[in-house]
């Protein structure tokens, strides 16, 4: 892993709006806020939460598949939310995503050759042979025997399809790459492959993974750093092996303690409540309804970020 700097995210804000309130009134959906992270090149940052948490969003804003209501997001230096169509089209090449699903990322009617094929033709002006060179590369690079280029998405396994997604995304050698849950939806018995196969596929060509996943037993396995995420908001962020060992913020202590492999002194943190909405969240610290160590000035005051390698929201330690 190396210091530099490729990905630095500003006081960013995304919010959704829905009419499905009560009496039809207009709801704003919090998903992101105030998010401010940095990214180093050729690391693998886990960003870890509930469901709802926001983290997939978080992940879609950075390449922009989701807007963004403020702030910026900077990769090598550029503004990504500003970028016109030409340049938001160079900046794809370099930043590509692995998503959750892998029976519904891939299109159906397409064979795997054709799927590796589009983005080639779309971003590049490489010639039918080039094109079949890096295609047959990749899937091999995967795990996978160039036979397969001829078949449908539905003629493989789980498994199999996510390392077709992962070549797809490796065919324009980008240098960002963000996989969003990328085994949730897999058996347990092929999930440690692909687990495998990432962290393998970062040390050769020196990605920067963002990997977002409520599997605490994955980070542990593949990430360098992790940030906490609780209703949009980091809440602690530090190196992998910090965040297990010295856990500071009591959100993060509490998702700790529910994965029994990590938690060996059989303690649950139990919660209380559930995660509250997004269109309605708490005043001052937003854990502060389920915090088993509230204090009364968490229900109004908002904890500012302490730390500087292992960084934390939380008034125990102001």
């Amino acid at each position: 892993m190396q210091d530099k700097t490729l990905v630095t995210i500003k006081d960013l804000y995304v919010e959704y709006h829905s009419n499905r309130g009560i009496l039809n009134r207009k709801k704003t959906i919090h998903a992101v806020n105030g998010v401010s992270l940095d990214i180093k090149k050729g690391e693998i940052l886990a960003v870890a939460g509930e469901s709802g948490c926001g983290k997939s969003t978080l992940a879609k804003a950075l390449i922009r598949l989701e807007p963004a209501k403020s702030g910026e997001i900077l990769i090598n230096g550029k503004n990504v939310l500003t970028l016109d169509k030409i340049d938001l089209k160079e900046f794809r090449k370099h930043s590509q995503m692995v998503f959750q699903n892998p029976y519904a990322s891939l299109n159906p009617k397409m064979k795997i050759f054709d799927i590796l094929k589009e983005p080639l033709e779309i971003n590049t002006d490489f010639s039918k042979e080039k094109i079949e060179d890096i295609i047959k590369e990749k899937i091999k690079l995967v795990g996978l025997d160039e036979n397969c280029l001829e078949l449908f998405p539905h003629e493989f396994s789980g498994g199999q399809r996510q390392r077709i997604a992962i070549s797809r995304a490796l065919v324009l050698n980008p240098e960002f790459i963000i996989a969003d849950e990328p085994v949730s939806a897999l058996d347990v018995s092929i999930q440690a492959q692909v687990i495998n196969l990432l962290k393998e596929l970062k040390e050769k060509y020196n990605l920067t993974i963002v990997l977002i996943t409520h599997d605490m037993s994955v980070i542990q396995y593949l990430a360098d750093r992790v940030a906490i995420m609780y209703l949009g908001e980091i809440v602690e962020c530090a190196k992998t092996n910090d965040i297990f060992t010295t856990p500071l913020h009591p959100y993060t202590k509490a998702l700790l303690s529910s994965v029994p492999q990590i938690n060996k002194t059989g303690r649950k943190i139990i919660l209380k409540g559930d995660l509250p909405s997004p269109a309605n969240i708490p005043e001052g610290c937003k854990f502060h309804t389920r915090c088993p160590n509230a204090m009364e000035k968490c229900k109004t005051c908002k904890p500012q970020e302490k730390g500087f390698s292992h960084k934390v929201k939380c008034f125990l330690y102001e």
